[in-house]
């Protein structure tokens, strides 16, 4: 499994190479990162990303149900992410203290910093799943790799 795994998330990076030699716009880029993703692979619910504004984290492009339009802060996996400034891996959001519900189908998350080309974080890339336990380490390698494309 996690062979097929890699290999897939090895065949979006490369398509995202491709695409984003033609396209410089972040907007952009992070809509087509949802895209794959969310179509790509297994049990990924809600693709999307939360985009630091004035220290506050609002939505920004995203795929899969209606989204929380901002997240309040310090709370949840996104603002858990940011603050430790590393992905965080969540099997079961229902056990992670002060878990925001965007949507009651979510079951577990994955959420990887979104760093600017300075370092600096931005924003989250956030991915549920209606899945408990659907992600791991290897998700947070490809996805931390993805992210970085977005900003070559």
């Amino acid at each position: 499994m996690e062979n097929r795994k890699s290999a897939r998330y090895q065949r979006i990076s490369t398509q995202l190479a491709d695409l984003f030699a033609k396209n410089q716009d972040i907007l952009s880029r992070m809509s087509t990162v949802n895209a794959l993703l969310f179509h790509k692979m297994d049990g990924f619910f809600w693709v999307g990303f939360y985009l630091l504004r004035e220290g506050h984290l609002v939505v920004g492009p995203y795929q899969g149900p209606l989204a929380c339009l901002e997240l309040a802060k310090d709370q949840g996996v996104c603002w858990a992410s940011i603050n430790r400034s590393q992905a965080v891996v969540v099997p079961d959001v229902h056990a992670f203290p002060g878990h925001v519900a965007c949507d009651s189908r979510s079951k577990s998350e994955i959420v990887i910093p979104l760093r600017d080309k300075e370092g600096r974080v931005i924003g989250v890339l956030d991915i549920d799943s209606d899945r408990p336990d659907n992600f791991d380490e290897t998700d947070a390698r490809y996805l931390e790799e993805l992210v970085r494309l977005l900003f070559l």
